[in-house]
């Protein structure tokens, strides 16, 4: 799907004077927007074709520290230069900052210019890439789920992140009346997205005091994930404008609900959906169970990338919504997968693993991944699961703590041979930095349960 801008329409915009900044950005490890804000003239000129950033971006964590050990880069190395290659179909306006457009970059060695591999975008543009040679296409959509607070993100900051008072007061899942008090962010996130080029389809209360989603219409892989991106970027900083604030962590307090960023994923060949079987009693074809077979045989190898911090293991809560068991189930909200769509051109798999935290990128690359691999394999599906999968025994599970999730990264032939060696070890070594940093950190729980009983 094209963003709203071409190269000429940008040219006419800035000789109006309508535009006169251009955010040319990349995507980090974390799945956040690094970049430059170039004049748009400038841009023009000559940084729509290139321009560089320092390689650390793609080697920090989530503070921007600089973490020794990647076989990337080093101080050693000297932290040497990336080429950011703007992708100009994804140039679009961003109606809520004045006079601004923003594109999308891939990341290139400074000296070959080749992807640099474990650049999340090159990581799922390889895998679309081997869709694409099995004759398929692939379709996804991603739903986010946020927090929306009163304070400012400065206030918060200040405060210790202590003074948490969510615009909500009480649960407003689905509620229209709930989430009246919200309308004035939430309309405007809808509508300057969708400004933006993003076709949001609707927003909604979620299922804790303060939660929101905010979901857009289906589409290519890169193009999802991008546009997931550009919606948290968007989501902050319209909250911001509104002196607001939101979390995408996933899971802000152990007495509330976690945030998810679900994900849909169906394959299309000659313009036609590959899942659809009408004989089938699901309406599921043998590519859909293939796929999901994949998906289901690697499930505990790709869950890093869906949980990719320590938090995002205290989602995983019975009874939450969040689901416990890496089975799957037709309309089963308790299953890790659910089948969506049954019998109908729209039918889908629906991966509920992952927190609002994950990054699209890589998140959808490991499960086009693991989905390819059933395919090529031809794997049989297991049984359908139904019922209550929180209470089922015997079930798979999804792994507990980032820990187990990285050591099944790091054993994944499957993943090592799709992505490469070295972008594994990439990823295994963030997660083991992650863990590391957590374990040195004296944390509140600690400090109130052990201060004078200890």
């Amino acid at each position: 799907m094209p963003a709203n801008l071409t190269l000429d329409a940008l040219k006419a915009a800035v000789a109006a004077g309508e535009i006169d900044t251009v955010a040319a950005c990349l995507v980090d490890m974390q799945g956040r927007l690094m970049g430059k804000r170039f004049h748009a003239q400038h841009f023009l000129d000559s940084a729509h074709d290139e321009t560089h950033c320092c390689n650390y971006l793609l080697a920090t964590d989530m503070e921007m520290n600089t973490v020794p050990g990647y076989a990337s880069t080093s101080w050693a190395a000297g932290y040497g230069d990336y080429v950011m290659k703007p992708d100009l179909s994804t140039l679009r306006r961003l109606p809520w900052v004045p006079g601004t457009a923003l594109v999308m970059c891939d990341v290139l060695d400074h000296h070959t210019h080749q992807p640099v591999p474990h650049a999340p975008r090159s990581v799922l543009k390889r895998q679309v890439e081997r869709a694409q040679a099995m004759g398929f296409d692939v379709m996804m959509a991603t739903e986010l789920e946020f927090f929306l607070f009163d304070e400012s993100y400065a206030d918060l900051f200040d405060s210790g992140y202590r003074t948490l008072t969510p615009k909500a007061r009480h649960n407003v899942d689905y509620s229209i009346w709930g989430t009246s008090r919200d309308e004035p962010i939430m309309r405007d996130i809808r509508n300057k997205l969708w400004d933006a080029g993003i076709p949001i389809e609707c927003s909604k209360g979620e299922a804790d005091a303060g939660q929101e989603e905010v979901n857009a219409r289906y589409s290519d892989a890169m193009d999802t994930s991008d546009m997931h991106s550009i919606i948290k970027l968007g989501v902050k900083q319209i909250a911001e404008s509104h002196g607001a604030s939101v979390t995408f962590m996933a899971k802000y307090d152990h007495r509330r609900a976690g945030s998810s960023s679900h994900i849909h994923q169906s394959l299309w060949q000659d313009g036609k959906p590959a899942f659809l079987d009408p004989a089938d009693s699901h309406g599921m074809s043998a590519v859909m169970k293939h796929y999901m077979a994949g998906q289901l045989a690697h499930a505990e190898e790709i869950t890093c990338f869906l949980a990719p911090y320590v938090n995002s293991y205290k989602r995983f809560v019975v009874g939450m919504f969040a689901p416990t068991k890496a089975v799957w189930s037709c309309d089963n909200r308790t299953a890790g997968f659910r089948v969506c769509g049954e019998g109908t051109k729209a039918v889908r798999v629906e991966c509920r693993i992952g927190g609002a935290d994950l990054n699209p990128y890589l998140a959808c690359a490991a499960l086009l991944a693991a989905g390819l691999d059933g395919i090529e394999k031809k794997m049989e599906l297991e049984p359908e699961m139904r019922g209550d999968m929180y209470a089922a025994t015997g079930a798979r599970e999804i792994p507990k703590t980032l820990g187990a999730a990285a050591a099944a990264l790091n054993g994944s032939a499957m993943l090592r041979a799709a992505f490469g060696d070295a972008v594994v070890d990439h990823y295994v070594h963030a997660a083991e930095w992650e863990i590391s940093e957590q374990n040195r950190v004296v944390t509140d729980w600690e400090r109130a349960r052990g201060f004078d009983r200890a």
